[in-house]
C-alpha cells in the first residue's frame, strides 16, 4: 500500500479552494452537483482507507478475531508506520461510523415526525399545517416506517401563509418545488455525511448548503418571472420563520446567509455554464478538486488491491 493509503485522508484539502469560489462564480446548480460529487467520492475513499488501516492494526492486537496469517510481517511491511497508523485507525473508523450513523438516524427521526404530522391530511402536493409558527420546507418523497408521502410535498404552516402576500406565496411554493424537483435533499445528505466521515470536507458541506438554496432561488425566479419578487419573499420569510423549522429539510429560509441570497437575486442571473473555463481561478480550483477526488479513488483502489494480494499471499504461501 505504501503512502498511497494515506493520500485519501488528506486529499480533501484540495477541495477547499473551490468551495468558496463555487459559491461566488459558478451557477448554483453546477456548484451543488460538483461539490456534492467531490465530497461523496472523497468521503468514501477516506473511509475505505481507514478500513484498510484498521485491518492491519487489528491484526496486530492479541486475541483479535482475524486470521493469524494476517499478522505476518509481510502484511505489516505493506503499511508504513504500521504500529502507529494501524492502531490509530481503529478508534478513528469507529468514530466515523458512529458519527455517520447518528446523523442518519437523526435525519430519519425528523422525517418520521414530519410524516406522522401529515398523516391526517389529504395526499396533495402542498400540505398546510394549522400552526401559528411560521415555517415552510420541502419534504422529499418516499416511505418511512410504512408511511409514505408520495413523490414529495411542500409543507407550510398557516402562520407562514398569513405573513406573506400572494406574490410572496407564489415565490415560496416555486422555491420549495425546485428543491423537490432537483432532489436537493440527496446532495445535502451526501455532504453532511461526508463531513462526518472526514472533517476536511466540512467547507464543502457549508458551501453546498448555500448553493442548494441559491439553486432553488434561481429556479423560483425563472418560474415566477421576477428575481426581485423572490428576493422580497426570501427577506419576508426570513423575518417570520425560526432559524431551523425542520433540521435536514430544504427550506426557503434555510442555510446560507439571507442577505447574500437576496443580493444575488438583485443581480443579473448567473450564466448556466456546465463547467468553468480552465484559465479562470474557479476553473483551476474545480479541476484541482476533481483531480484530488480522482487521485483519492485511484489511491484507495490501489491500496485495497495491494492489501488483498498481500493477505492472499500470506494465507496461501507457495
Amino acid at each position: 500500500m505504501g503512502v498511497f493509503v494515506f493520500l485519501p485522508l488528506v486529499l480533501p484539502l484540495t477541495a477547499w479552494p473551490v468551495a468558496r469560489l463555487a459559491e461566488q462564480r459558478l451557477h448554483p446548480r453546477t456548484a451543488t452537483r460538483l461539490l456534492a460529487a467531490v465530497a461523496g467520492v472523497s468521503a468514501v475513499c477516506s473511509t475505505l482507507c481507514l478500513g484498510l488501516l484498521m485491518i492491519v492494526g487489528t491484526a496486530q492486537l492479541p486475541g483479535n478475531p482475524l486470521p493469524d496469517s494476517w499478522s505476518d510481517p509481510d502484511v505489516r511491511a505493506a503499511l508504513p508506520y504500521d504500529e502507529i497508523a494501524g492502531r490509530a485507525a481503529i478508534p478513528a473508523l469507529l468514530a466515523v461510523l458512529v458519527s455517520c450513523g447518528a446523523a442518519a438516524w437523526r435525519r430519519a427521526r425528523v422525517r418520521r415526525r414530519v410524516v406522522a404530522a401529515l398523516g391526517g391530511l389529504p395526499p396533495r402536493s402542498v400540505a398546510v399545517l394549522p400552526d401559528r409558527t411560521p415555517y415552510a420546507y420541502a419534504l422529499p418523497g418516499g416511505r418511512v416506517c410504512g408511511r409514505g408521502n408520495g413523490p414529495g410535498r411542500v409543507v407550510v404552516s398557516t402562520g407562514m401563509l398569513a405573513g406573506l402576500a400572494s406574490a410572496d406565496r407564489r415565490a415560496l411554493f416555486a422555491h420549495e418545488r425546485a428543491h423537490l424537483a432537483g432532489r436537493h435533499h440527496r446532495h445535502l445528505l451526501t455532504v453532511h455525511l461526508a463531513a462526518r466521515a472526514n472533517p476536511f470536507l466540512r467547507p464543502l458541506r457549508t458551501a453546498v448548503s448555500y448553493t442548494a438554496e441559491r439553486w432553488a432561488d434561481e429556479e423560483a425566479a425563472a418560474e415566477v418571472g421576477s428575481r426581485r419578487s423572490v428576493a422580497r419573499a426570501i427577506g419576508r420569510a426570513a423575518l417570520l420563520a425560526p432559524p431551523a423549522p425542520a433540521a435536514g429539510l430544504p427550506a426557503l429560509t434555510g442555510a446560507g446567509p439571507v442577505p447574500r441570497r437576496v443580493d444575488a437575486l438583485l443581480r443579473p442571473a448567473p450564466a448556466g455554464r456546465a463547467w468553468p473555463p480552465v484559465g479562470t481561478a474557479v476553473g483551476l480550483a474545480a479541476w484541482g478538486a476533481a483531480c484530488g477526488a480522482t487521485v483519492s479513488a485511484l489511491s484507495s483502489a490501489n491500496s485495497a488491491v495491494t492489501l488483498f494480494l498481500v493477505l492472499r499471499g500470506v494465507a496461501s504461501p507457495v
